[in-house]
């Protein structure tokens, strides 16, 4: 590797207190650097043999807000003044990371509780699902869904106050579980809200990319982290899953609510009979 790989490097690393997991992810950057500015935080973690949220807290313990963060910075010490990647090639490595996201989910499928879960958020009423910043897209199109099939889904997508009321006003009214979307950054308020569910006696499911969340039920899927921004094709696709289940635990309830939206649809006008002009 060139000196001033290491030097860039050195200055960054350069009294850090680092544990051994994170020494092992230094040393592989260390050795690497060239090829590690390209990789996703799972594809790190797979080469230098840890776990992806180890990759994640040592990025920040080097003071990044997270991986995408940390692989930034290092660019420039292997990329000089040289430009970067065409955009169109950014953009294929960004696909080829969500296709292997979703097939990591895939390979994981017979490991998530999807119908057991399925068959508890389908007898549920109300059925809570939260989720804040970034998160808020994937929880509202889950609940878009889920309210197709379900005849009470209550959308929790502000914080404050507010959200303590959503979730009090549910469980008075006998929800018994609330889907929480949390997706990084990870907003504080959602920790401290999902809490708050568990003391008033709700259940959470999580999806998330974090195995570890602190949830009765966790379904982690990998995000995308190649672009500024993270691109989440493998949550929504475990979020769809999970709808599915949902449909599948209560079949005569949700061809009788399909029918009848398809019925009220067409009665609004609500969709274009054909093509778009």
């Amino acid at each position: 590797m060139a000196d001033g790989y290491h030097g860039g490097l050195d200055a960054l690393l350069d009294g850090r207190r680092l544990s051994p997991v994170q020494r092992r992810i230094a040393h592989y950057l260390g050795e690497h650097l060239d090829e590690a500015i390209f990789l996703s935080s799972v594809e790190l973690a797979e080469r230098a043999g840890v776990s992806q949220p180890s990759v994640t807290r040592f990025a920040m313990v080097l003071g990044f807000a997270g991986y995408p963060e940390l692989r930034q910075a290092l660019r420039p010490l292997v990329l000089g003044g040289q430009a970067e990647a065409p955009a169109e090639d950014l953009l294929r490595g960004a696909i080829d990371c969500e296709i292997r996201n979703l097939g990591l989910v895939r390979e994981r499928l017979a490991v998530f509780p999807l119908k057991e879960l399925g068959e508890q958020l389908a007898a549920t009423e109300p059925l809570c699902v939260l989720g804040l910043r970034v998160s808020c897209g994937l929880a509202t199109t889950f609940a878009y869904y889920a309210r197709r099939i379900h005849p009470d889904v209550r959308l929790l997508t502000h914080g404050g106050s507010e959200l303590a009321d959503g979730l009090h006003a549910a469980r008075r009214a006998g929800a018994e579980w609330v889907v929480a979307v949390v997706l990084p950054r990870y907003p504080a308020e959602v920790v401290h809200a999902l809490e708050y569910a568990e003391k008033i006696g709700l259940r959470v499911a999580a999806i998330t990319d974090k195995a570890d969340f602190p949830a009765e039920v966790v379904l982690d899927a990998p995000v995308g982290d190649r672009l500024v921004f993270d691109s989440h094709a493998a949550p929504l696709a475990l979020a769809m899953a999970l709808v599915e289940a949902m449909a599948d635990a209560a079949p005569l309830r949700t061809q009788a609510r399909l029918e009848e939206y398809e019925r009220m649809t067409d009665e609004t006008g609500t969709f274009l009979a054909g093509d778009l002009p």
